[in-house]
């Protein structure tokens, strides 16, 4: 499994994969992921990682069988012990890209108040602090 900050590639080979999933690769864009599922492995049993897609079929996992199910599921991927530190990686990377494509995106800078500046420069000009022809050139400025 790689994750490219864009896809997670799920790469299966092999008989065990032929028996299981299906050989070949998956790719799953990162804006179709909508949760992370992760068991950590044990000394005696295996974990897990997986991915919850929109509008997938996401099926509820027996008592005592989370492990297996996973096996059997086509966005999940089995770990051992020895894994773990690799496929936490992946996940905190996965995480955070879809924690940036929740954040709203940052506020455009608001438009000039044209009319609110020619105001303010009116009054500027009647104060006799811009000068008639000071005022005209701004103003045309302003307009464009």
């Amino acid at each position: 499994m790689t994750f490219d900050g864009d896809f997670v590639t799920i790469e299966r080979t092999g008989f065990l994969a032929r028996t299981s999933v299906g050989k070949g690769t998956k790719r799953i864009p990162v804006s179709s992921i909508t949760a992370v599922q992760w068991k950590p492995a044990g000394g005696m049993v295996n974990g897990f990682i997986s991915f919850t897609v929109g509008g997938g079929n996401e099926a509820r996992s027996r008592f005592g069988s989370q492990t297996l199910d996973a096996s059997r599921d086509e966005n999940s991927v089995v770990i051992t012990k020895k894994q773990m530190p690799d496929f936490e990686q992946l996940r905190t990377a996965v995480e955070q890209a879809l924690a940036q494509r929740h954040r709203p995106a940052p506020a455009a800078p608001a438009a000039p108040d044209v009319l609110g500046q020619i105001e303010q420069l009116g009054r500027l000009r009647d104060a006799r602090v811009l000068t008639d022809d000071e005022f005209e050139a701004k103003k045309a400025e302003l307009l464009g």
